[in-house]
């Protein structure tokens, strides 16, 4: 696994939680995903578009406002800080990345959220 990612869990709706993933130095992390039960994969907010880097980062319409993206160049590492969580960002988070070296792409293998009603 390239892509480590950590920070799920279970919480009541209203409450937060930050979700973390590291990745070596030849990757660079670049988004969040997210898969829902009997969903498709869906972006929640990243840092390009394409392979073009944002001036900000973009947030998918149903997290704007309540989640926030972060990277840590230092340590390469990547941030989700997720606020007034609702039922529906129930989900298994992935996060996502590039090769620093080439245009392979890379995932975390996944951590479940659970937001209780």
């Amino acid at each position: 696994v390239q892509l480590q990612a950590s920070g799920g869990g279970l919480v009541q709706a209203g409450g937060s939680l930050r979700l973390a993933c590291a990745a070596p130095r030849s990757i660079e992390p670049i988004a969040w995903y997210r898969q829902a039960p009997g969903k498709q994969r869906e972006l929640v907010a990243t840092f390009y578009s394409g392979i073009l880097p944002l001036d900000r980062p973009n947030y998918a319409p149903p997290v704007k406002g309540r989640f926030t993206i972060s990277r840590d160049n230092a340590e390469n590492t990547m941030a989700l800080q997720m606020n007034s969580l609702k039922p529906e960002d129930t989900a298994v988070y992935y996060c996502h990345g590039r090769s620093r070296r080439s245009n392979d792409v890379y995932w975390g293998q996944g951590t479940l959220v659970t937001v209780s009603s």
